[in-house]
């Protein structure tokens, strides 16, 4: 097979960078595909040449396979890789690029087909010896046949997509009673994320380990595991935090388990990087979950603690090279630990969030990787996973890695759409998961379902907010000005210089007052408190300041009237109310529903006319590939509806409108 010359890369985002770079160190030029929606996004400047493949909608760019393959044709492309999402494990695309000419980088149409329907893999599996999950994955689809396979697996048990992956399309059940409901919803969710509302069941193993064997094979018959990562800190079945090597591994159960992944591989002749994930019970027994036939989101950790770059290895071994190691060679040092920064809002149930990168700024030190396709004024979209960037530290043990991935994300400044930065603290510091005592259920038991609340402030936190303002404030009007003197910074012939805000903090309006004192030295009042602040370290976007001799570091973005800024751990939001102009904001109260994010209405469940209860289904939006129900706060009628069933809408659209019950 010939050396791949030029490679489109069938993706988008941090995956598509990812493959770019290691696709240049080995001196092959790269091709970029891009939506609409991505015009100005990182992976389209880092490309040699970038193609536009259609508008922002999956369904309308990234999923076109015969665009893709003409962009590669028209570039002169002789090799296409698909990262991981969209068409990256769809057997057909696989069979259509080779058919063109062109060479897949990744295992053969073959194996995609047999290992992408769980239903027939999980057969596959159980022919071959394999630990699986006792379970349902007939071919009779019906919902009588379902609901009666489901009553003698026994509860809990799993519903899933045949065809899923990422947590899409699966819901746990706990009693007969919601089967029926789960299987309508699994299956409309998995029809619209995948095309197939094929589902299977299982019986849900209770608190495991979610455990998965790194697998590569070439075309030469050599099939070796690098060994395990887990990746059981989950929210909602969908990845949060992974590691390399597991906490809770021995030498002989990463024997076990790697042996059985690589015997999977090997029942299906399989050629290139993929995934074997297990579930681990508590007594050390594993059952076979699933196999991606694809590179990993977490496939990071891996590399950092073999020291193997994995995208240089598909290469390779899509060149028809041989990979070039045995079972004896790979060998696992230290520890690596990756979290995923999601474009969510914690404090919103984990609703998606979109709008403008305003700020991004990662530390740059020893042992920390960073893995992304944003930069700063690139817009997130609701058409994509929320998925926006990785960061991956690596130590010499577990705790090593863990402290330095606290300190990063402390001093990570990621502003513009609310993201899950503290959420991700905040499991790193809990006590479970530094002793590494933890299940697939660690978020599900440690935290609430609704999020976490935004931060309170203290008055220490108004007067670093303040500090904020002003320091902002004063550098913009320093620059508008003509060459004024450092030294003249703050002079004044008369009382000290006084600066009023008002701001608004979580919904709760705080006057504050900055006065300058000298040589850096503050007082913000605050009510009848007045706090002494001493600037100790001024770089723009970090400041370090003492308030009442107690040590402040802050990562801030000023937009207009709007500060985004991080205190220690804590991020905030904050408006001052007097350049703004209002004194309050707008709070609903049930009566006019909104959209929660932008994303596209799937159904609408209601009439106008009709009667609601609170807590009815009103309708369903998907945005970021997930299902959002939007219910009823308060009982009434429908007075109006605005949308409809596959609608585009934007955030705080006003979708419905209801009378409330004592008005009707």
């Amino acid at each position: 097979m010939p050396r791949i010359g030029k490679l489109l890369i069938a993706n988008r985002g941090e995956i598509a960078c990812r493959v770019m770079r290691s696709a240049k160190a080995r001196g092959i030029q790269t091709v970029a595909v891009y939506s609409e929606a991505d015009m100005r996004a990182l992976h389209v400047r880092m490309a040699d040449e970038a193609v536009l493949i259609g508008a922002g909608p999956a369904g309308q760019s990234y999923l076109l396979g015969d665009k893709i393959i003409e962009a590669a044709k028209a570039t002169g492309a002789t090799a296409i890789h698909p990262g991981y999402g969209f068409l990256s494990e769809n057997a057909d695309f696989a069979k259509a690029v080779e058919k063109a000419g062109l060479i897949f980088v990744g295992p053969t149409a073959k194996a995609i087909r047999l290992m992408g329907n769980k239903a027939e893999a999980k057969r596959g599996m159980i022919k071959s010896g394999v630990p699986c999950v006792p379970g349902y994955e007939g071919e009779d689809q019906s919902d009588k046949i379902l609901l009666a396979e489901g009553a003698k697996i026994g509860f809990p048990l799993m519903v899933k997509a045949a065809a899923g992956g990422g947590g899409r399309g699966m819901r746990l059940v706990t009693k007969k009673s919601d089967l029926a409901k789960a299987i309508a919803a699994a299956r409309s969710e998995a029809e619209n994320a995948f095309g197939s509302g094929e589902l299977i069941l299982e019986k849900a193993i209770v608190k495991p380990r979610h455990v998965e064997i790194q697998i590569f094979a070439d075309a030469h018959g050599v099939c070796v595991h690098l060994g395990e990562r887990d990746c059981s800190v989950q929210r909602r079945h969908q990845k949060v935090i992974e590691e390399a090597p597991c906490p809770v591994m021995t030498q002989e159960l990463r024997a076990a388990m790697g042996a059985a992944a690589v015997n999977a591989a090997r029942s299906i002749d399989y050629r290139g990087a993929g995934t074997v994930e297990f579930l681990l019970d508590g007594d050390g027994v594993f059952y076979f979950l699933e196999m991606n036939t694809r590179l990993q989101v977490e496939h990071p950790v891996t590399e950092e603690v073999t020291g193997l770059d994995l995208v240089a290895l598909q290469l390779r071994v899509a060149e028809g090279e041989p990979l070039g190691m045995t079972q004896d060679d790979i060998r696992l040092t230290g520890h690596a630990i990756e979290v995923r920064l999601y474009a969510e809002d914690p404090a919103n149930q984990f609703l998606p969030s979109t709008g403008t990168v305003a700020c991004f700024d990662v530390p740059q030190r020893a042992g920390v990787r960073l893995d992304t396709g944003i930069v700063g004024g690139q817009e997130i979209s609701p058409f994509y996973d929320p998925m926006i960037a990785k960061l991956i530290t690596y130590g010499e043990n577990r705790e090593a890695a863990r402290v330095l991935m606290v300190a990063t994300l402390k001093e990570t400044a990621l502003f513009g759409p609310r993201t899950n930065r503290e959420f991700l603290m905040q499991c790193l510091q809990n006590d479970r998961f530094a002793e590494g005592h933890f299940s697939t259920a660690f978020i599900e038991e440690e935290f609430s379902e609704a999020g976490i609340s935004d931060s309170a402030a203290s008055a220490e936190d108004i007067a670093m907010l303040a500090m904020r303002f002003y320091l902002f404030d004063r550098a913009a009007a320093r620059g508008a000005s003509i060459g004024v003197p450092g030294g003249l910074m703050n002079f004044t012939t008369n009382e000290h210089l006084h600066t009023p805000y008002k701001l608004e903090v979580a919904g709760v309006a705080h006057n504050a007052v900055v006065r300058s004192m000298a040589d850096g030295h503050y007082q913000v009042c605050i009510g009848d408190a007045a706090l002494a602040v001493a600037i100790v370290k001024d770089e723009g976007l970090r400041v370090a300041a003492d308030i009442n001799t107690k040590r402040v570091v802050s990562l801030a973005h000023k937009q207009g009237s709007e500060l985004m800024a991080t205190l220690d751990v804590r991020q905030f939001t904050v408006c001052n109310l007097l350049a703004r102009g209002a004194e309050s904001s707008e709070r609903g109260d049930g009566r006019r529903v909104l959209a929660p994010m932008h994303g596209r209405v799937v159904e609408v469940f209601v009439a106008v006319g009709g009667a609601v209860q609170a807590g009815d289904r009103l309708a369903i939006v998907e945005a970021m590939k997930m299902q959002h129900e939007i219910l009823a706060e308060i009982d009434g009628t429908v007075a109006d509806i605005l949308v409809a069933a596959d609608q585009q809408v934007g955030a705080d659209d006003l979708m419905i409108e209801i009378t409330a019950k004592e008005e009707a």
